[in-house]
């Protein structure tokens, strides 16, 4: 093979101290980018490899490890190892097959680097009981490293993505500090918050690891991260389970994987969704209707009346929104989803009436719902109780926002009501789009309702995809090319489900660090292709900047006219109106959301200012975010030749700039956003 094609997995056993201090009688795998060496116990620590250049992560921990009764099993004598190519789904590569035994365990780790991605390794373990007697196994551990911190670096020394959903909706992306721990467990962390990205990452200012498991399901694991003093912090794959481990009898752990990068976390998980692409994985292209600027009907809260909304059109139509969402508040009840009288006395009519309306004035019509939920005195409730989740000692799973029930996933009867759902809105009352919420929909616990007859109470928690799916596909089947928004507010978004939308959201963000944050997130798990909604610039104090910088798909809630709404702070002032005319006139006119975010640019840890990158029609764009800023900025990406760049919200022309890599003296607060054209 080649030496120039060192896209291959390659065991070495090593016979004396090498210069980065591997012991002997150790193995080494090696693909382009990352290199996996083992010691004499099986012990591992992860080398990236850079143009040559090698920079050890960390030092040698137990990496992959089962627990018997409680009890770590760490260390396992190499014994044997083989190698030999490979190609599967995912394409060709090596496969290296590496056996070690403890007492009454034997464990084999298979791992193998495909030449499609040089960045990362996959694993799949097996622990075997060579004993007499039953092990009690609760748990195993893969992918445990170690990173460590370059003395010399001032604090924080590392960056992290964590991928947990919390009832305190944490940032995804956060500095670590001596004494962090996040478990980040991907079941539930509160009654109605939990689900996850199967993935965690830590960088540190030369790069840094990315691990996770490569199922085709949510499976109920932990991705633990810890700092551990200054200098050195931890990552891994947790699994717990209680079996007994018959002798002859062989436990296979789910398929995991390590992923090397430099800059920022963005590149493994864009890695990660490319080999989620490979072993089947598809995500849809958005229609072009879902790049629109959205109207929602939120600000008036649950009361709103269809007069209400009728008033605020023509403001909308002046600033020249594409979308028009009826929120909460239509419904009589979270599980019923009829029509309140109050509001539509004539029924279906007068929704189709209204929906007409919004048609008639220019705009695509979008309506909320909450799918899943049931409140305890809804006629679904009292009518099909075996329709709901049921826990381990027969409670029922509470929703917190809406007080209500979470029904089942995995059941079928629920499936096809939700189905029905989706046709009644796209069909029958005309609307061109859905707005899925809620944060119960990132993830399920187990159902143990025997009406069921789930062959696993586990089958709820990998139904979540399926169910959606079935709604995503009634509702192209029903509408091609219908929106479909997906808002789990405020928890991080499974990506299993991720494959049945075409709009994510930034979710009720916290600050404008998560809207774009969170932008950088989802455009490296679904790409470009894929509408990301910042969600409504109300919540952030009408911060554009963020939504737009990003590529993201700007919206609002404002009530008008003024006084029209019960609460106040939600008006369209007059300077309110100046300041969303001159945005939606950016958004329209730069349309960043169809170009090409450029993630590995810029490290959103470590650089400063924050800086992020869009790529599209040939221009350079970028984002520059900061309290206050007054010094060099660094702009990166560009081709050979000459740019005029233009600070594009303020119309000032900052000169000219050569490429590949230019640097300019700037000053500003907040924000700054540059737009570099070639000349």
């Amino acid at each position: 093979m080649r030496p120039a094609r060192r896209v291959f997995l390659q065991l070495v056993m090593i016979a004396c101290l090498d210069g980065a201090g591997f012991a002997a009688g150790g193995a080494r795998v090696d693909g382009q980018n990352i290199r996996i060496e083992f010691d004499s116990e099986m012990h591992s620590r992860v080398v990236a490899v850079w143009g040559g250049q090698e920079r050890v992560i960390g030092d040698f921990t137990p990496s992959d490890f089962i627990r018997i009764s409680g009890r770590a099993v760490t260390d396992f004598s190499l014994q044997d190892q083989k190698r030999e190519p490979v190609r599967d789904r995912v394409g060709p590569g090596f496969r290296t097959v590496i056996t070690g035994v403890a007492p009454s365990l034997r464990k084999v780790v298979t791992v193998t680097v495909y030449d499609a991605f040089p960045r990362m390794a996959t694993f799949e373990v097996a622990y075997t009981n060579t004993g007499k007697d039953d092990l009690s196994v609760s748990g195993w551990t893969s992918q445990h490293y170690s990173i460590s911190a370059p003395a010399a670096d001032a604090p924080p020394a590392f960056w992290s993505f964590q991928s947990g959903s919390y009832e305190k909706r944490p940032d995804w992306v956060l500095p670590l500090k001596p004494g962090f721990k996040q478990e980040n467990f991907l079941g539930m962390n509160a009654s109605d918050y939990g689900g996850g990205t199967p993935v965690v990452d830590v960088w540190r200012r030369d790069g840094g690891i990315g691990v996770g498991h490569l199922e085709m399901a949510p499976k109920l694991v932990s991705l633990p991260v810890t700092q551990e003093g200054s200098g050195q912090a931890t990552l891994a794959v947790e699994f717990k389970l209680h079996q007994a481990l018959n002798p002859g009898a062989t436990l296979h752990t789910f398929r995991t994987f390590a992923a090397v990068h430099q800059g920022d976390y963005f590149q493994a998980l864009r890695d990660y969704r490319e080999m989620m692409i490979a072993q089947g994985i598809h995500f849809d292209a958005s229609p072009d209707s879902a790049f629109g600027p959205i109207w929602c009907a939120w600000g008036y809260g649950r009361k709103f009346t269809p007069s209400q909304v009728y008033g605020a059109l023509p403001i909308v139509k002046k600033l020249g929104f594409t979308w028009v969402t009826l929120d909460d508040g239509w419904q009589t009840a979270q599980g019923d989803w009829f029509l309140q009288p109050q509001k539509f006395p004539n029924g279906d009519a007068d929704m189709r009436a209204l929906v007409d309306k919004i048609h008639a004035e220019g705009f695509k019509a979008q309506l909320w719902w909450a799918p899943l939920t049931a409140d305890p005195g809804s006629e679904l409730a009292k009518k099909h109780p075996e329709w709901l989740l049921l826990n381990a000692d027969g409670s029922r799973q509470k929703i917190s926002y809406w007080n209500s029930w979470y029904l089942c996933p995995a059941y079928t009867d629920v499936v096809a009501y939700h189905e029905a759902l989706v046709v009644k809105a796209l069909r029958d009352w005309g609307f061109d789009g859905l707005k899925l919420d809620g944060q119960h929909m990132n993830g399920a616990p187990p159902c143990y309702n025997p009406a069921h007859k789930h062959a696993r109470p586990e089958e709820s928690v990998e139904g979540m995809p399926k169910f959606f799916q079935a709604l995503y596909e009634t509702a192209q089947r029903t509408k091609p090319g219908a929106l479909v928004e997906f808002c789990p507010c405020g928890t991080a978004y499974s990506f299993f489900t991720l494959p049945f939308l075409n709009m994510s959201v930034a979710s009720d963000p916290e600050s404008a660090w998560q809207v774009r944050t969170k932008g950088k997130t989802l455009k490296a798990l679904q790409g470009d292709g894929v509408a990301y909604f910042g969600d409504h610039v109300d919540m952030t104090r009408d911060d554009f900047a963020s939504t737009v910088g990003v590529g993201g798909v700007v919206g609002t809630n404002f009530t008008w006219p003024e006084g029209s709404a019960a609460r106040k702070r939600g008006d369209l002032t007059p300077a309110r109106q100046q300041n969303f005319e001159k945005w939606l006139r950016i958004y329209k006119d730069k349309m960043l959301p169809r170009g090409e975010y450029l993630g590995t640019l810029y490290d959103i840890g470590f650089d400063r200012p924050e800086t992020h990158a869009v790529r599209k029609d040939g221009s350079m764009y970028y984002a520059f975010f900061a309290p206050q800023w007054s010094g060099p900025i660094t702009l990166r990406g560009l081709s050979r030749g000459a740019y005029r760049v233009t600070d594009y919200v303020d119309g000032k022309d900052l000169g000219t700039v050569q490429g590949p890599s230019a640097t300019l003296d700037v000053r500003f607060e907040k924000h700054l956003l540059l737009q570099a054209a070639p000349e």
